[in-house]
């Protein structure tokens, strides 16, 4: 007898610990997210700086892959979107939700201890986190039918808040509303008129806020930053960012100069297009130097680039 009580007693309190945790705790984001050594919020998150997600409107995902490959971080890129604003670039800080389908003891008990704290609506309480720079990404499981938690009302509400879109692995609503929004540069599974509490169905309930959620075959930890475009977006733990950065600024100069050289015919392509010999890349240094007020990329930037470089 006290062999099935034992288990069954360890399963409620894996489901209570569950549903405390829906928000992760600071010291927890804190903790999972110890690699990042810079500026945090208020509840933890990683804040990486405006002067950084600026520079990132002009890195490209081969040049983000391309290094968080090589730190390890394989699955870090998802693609296959339905996307508002293709031509635009989605930037940002992600908080993250992830939903689960509906259950009503478990979604009764989250919504039950909501409304103690004046809450209502499990889809708006990921969004009430929302601060300027941030990118809502949620994983909705990819439900389609009576799947949508956002609409034009809940869409209007983040991109005051965020100035930005969404990355949301699910079908959402009101899909002409949504385009409106200038700026609401979006990338969703699908569309669909139906809600995801369709006439009293609960098909969906929230079950974490800012804990790690995977997007298709990524796992997003809150505060990575979100880049999209080219119809892909790619998810920078907040500790590569700066090197994600300063090493698409980088390649940019090298292409820079290096189709100055060839068009010049200074250089070979096979001479520009292997490894460097000292000769070149002292030229490149030179060049920098030459230029630095002329170039796309800010002079102290270069300045810092050629004082650390190791190539």
């Amino acid at each position: 007898m006290t062999r099935k009580i034992i288990p069954v007693m360890l399963c409620c309190f894996l489901i209570i610990g569950s549903i405390k945790a829906q928000q992760i705790s600071k010291e927890e984001l804190i903790y999972l997210t110890r690699e990042w050594k810079g500026e945090r919020f208020e509840d933890g998150r990683p804040k990486v700086s405006d002067d950084l997600l600026k520079r990132m409107r002009l890195v490209t995902h081969d040049e983000a892959w391309a290094v968080m490959r090589n730190a390890g971080y394989k699955y870090q890129y998802a693609d296959g979107w339905q996307i508002i604003n293709p031509d635009s670039i989605l930037i940002g800080r992600a908080v993250t939700a992830t939903f689960l389908p509906g259950r009503p003891d478990i979604h009764n008990a989250i919504d039950d201890r909501g409304k103690k704290e004046g809450k209502r609506g499990q889809n708006s309480w990921p969004v009430d986190l929302l601060v300027k720079g941030d990118v809502y990404v949620a994983d909705q499981f990819g439900l389609h039918v009576d799947g949508p938690t956002i609409g034009d009302n809940v869409g209007n509400a983040i991109y005051a808040k965020t100035g930005n879109g969404i990355v949301y692995d699910g079908a959402i609503r009101d899909v002409t509303g949504l385009k409106e929004i200038g700026g609401f540069t979006s990338y969703y599974t699908s569309y669909h008129p139906s809600h995801h509490n369709q006439q009293g169905n609960l098909n969906t309930m929230l079950t974490g806020i800012n804990q790690p959620t995977r997007i298709r075959q990524v796992t997003v930890m809150a505060g990575d930053v979100v880049l999209g475009r080219d119809g892909g977006v790619s998810f920078i733990p907040a500790h590569l960012v700066e090197q994600v950065v300063v090493t698409s600024e980088v390649v940019r100069l090298r292409d820079m100069f290096g189709h100055e050289r060839l068009r010049a015919g200074v250089y070979t392509a096979g001479q520009i297009d292997t490894r460097w010999s000292d000769d070149i890349e002292r030229d490149f240094s030179k060049w920098l130097n030459e230029h630095i007020d002329e170039l796309p990329i800010p002079r102290e930037q270069i300045q810092e680039i050629l004082k650390k470089r190791t190539w």
